[in-house]
């Protein structure tokens, strides 16, 4: 026997100048399979699910579906995304082909309003392949390649690898710059494409600070490494910066005139404190965002670093450490390992970027940078810590 309808809900009123609409998504728009969507709207406040406040509500897209009955909640599946936590944006992604989308506000229950806020429906195109991101020109005679690590070379599961290059300019991650770059190391693996950013995984590591140089461990057996030089968002160049593809053996106890390896790490130093000691004018600051900035729901936060170098969780080296990300918290004792969780981020890989994603609202951030056992130095470096907003801004209160 089916399930009968379910019965009418109580609808939350909508102001009638309320407006719902697509950021910079025309009507029959060219979209790759894999798109960032946002949304916007005026008239009325993004708030979460759960939240019963009047002349609020959060979004819902609908792809290639008819409007539900608008006395009933939103139904939660494919064709009807619900973005309950505020997000004003979404990355979505589609089959090639025709498609269509309309957003539809909806109250704290998922019940659309009265009178209903919704975007007209459009259609898009999901192109079969994904656009050529634009490329950024490298000198014809420009050059990436290992220092002192041949092909078919025999080395230890911990060893000390070095880029260099020539004819083209070492800059970090996000300095955009004519003829410069910054290295990527892939393990294992081909080439990615070179007309997207470079995937940022356990196969192909980022060095986007300018680092010229990694402490590499892998396990006994073949393996291959290449270099492959990217512009300021990771993609490749034009022509692409990439070293020849080199075999190597990992074999425990080996040691090979090709490969510079490290000497035994010693004991690291401790302060009477027992922590790692740092130097006085080493400072860690948020490159983006700004104290005070509007971001997007979803950004990423890049992160600098001056007078010390980023070296990942577990290694010891002097005047190093790794940054972790503090989301909405008060600073943690300075005398212990930071605590890992949704708010206490830790980039133990060296990272010097993060993707976060954040509800609407006032929210603050603050880097502390940890040793190799995540407990911050002495003296601590860590950042002030900044405020930002995501979404419109909150109406203000006449009254002091």
């Amino acid at each position: 026997m089916p399930l009968a309808q379910e019965r009418a809900r109580a609808r939350s009123p909508a102001p009638a100048g309320a407006k719902l609409s697509f950021i910079d998504l025309p009507n029959n728009a060219r979209i790759p399979g894999k798109a960032t969507i946002r949304f916007a709207i005026s008239g009325m406040e993004i708030a979460p699910a759960g939240t019963a406040r009047r002349n609020t509500g959060h979004h819902h897209l609908l792809i290639d579906t008819e409007l539900p009955p608008l006395g009933q909640p939103i139904p939660s599946d494919f064709n009807h995304l619900h973005f309950g936590g505020g997000q004003s944006e979404a990355e979505i992604l589609l089959s090639p082909g025709r498609h269509t989308l309309q957003l539809l506000f909806a109250d704290h229950d998922h019940v659309p309003h009265d009178p209903p806020v919704m975007s007209e429906k459009i259609t898009v195109e999901v192109l079969a392949a994904p656009e050529e991101k634009p490329r950024t020109a490298a000198a014809p005679n420009a050059k990436v390649f290992f220092i002192g690590l041949q092909d078919g070379a025999v080395i230890p599961p911990r060893s000390l690898v070095r880029f260099g290059q020539e004819n083209i300019a070492l800059v970090p991650a996000g300095t955009k710059q004519d003829n410069a770059g910054h290295h990527h190391l892939l393990i294992d693996t081909d080439l990615p494409p070179l007309d997207r950013e470079i995937p940022s995984d356990f196969n192909h590591l980022h060095f986007g600070r300018g680092q010229t140089e990694t402490e590499l461990t892998l396990p006994p057996g073949e393996h291959t490494l290449q270099l492959l030089f990217a512009d300021h968002e990771h993609v490749p160049h034009d022509p692409p910066v990439m070293s020849q593809k080199i075999r190597i053996r990992v074999q425990e106890g080996s040691a090979t005139a090709s490969m510079a390896t490290p000497a035994p790490t010693a004991p690291p130093a401790r302060t009477a404190s027992g922590r790692t000691p740092a130097p006085n004018d080493a400072a860690v600051y948020f490159i983006y965002p700004r104290d005070g900035t509007r971001i997007f729901a979803t950004s990423t936060i890049r992160f600098g670093l001056r007078n010390m170098g980023v070296a990942p969780a577990g290694v010891v080296r002097p005047n190093t450490g790794h940054h972790h990300l503090l989301i909405d918290v008060p600073t943690p004792p300075l005398d212990a390992a930071i605590p890992a969780d949704l708010n206490h981020i830790h980039l133990g890989n060296g990272q010097t970027e993060r993707k976060i994603t954040l509800p609407p609202g006032e929210h603050t951030l603050q880097l502390i940078l940890g040793d190799d056992q995540h407990v911050p130095h002495d003296p601590p470096i860590l950042s002030e810590r900044i405020t930002v907003y995501v979404g419109a801004p909150a109406k203000r209160s006449a009254r002091r």
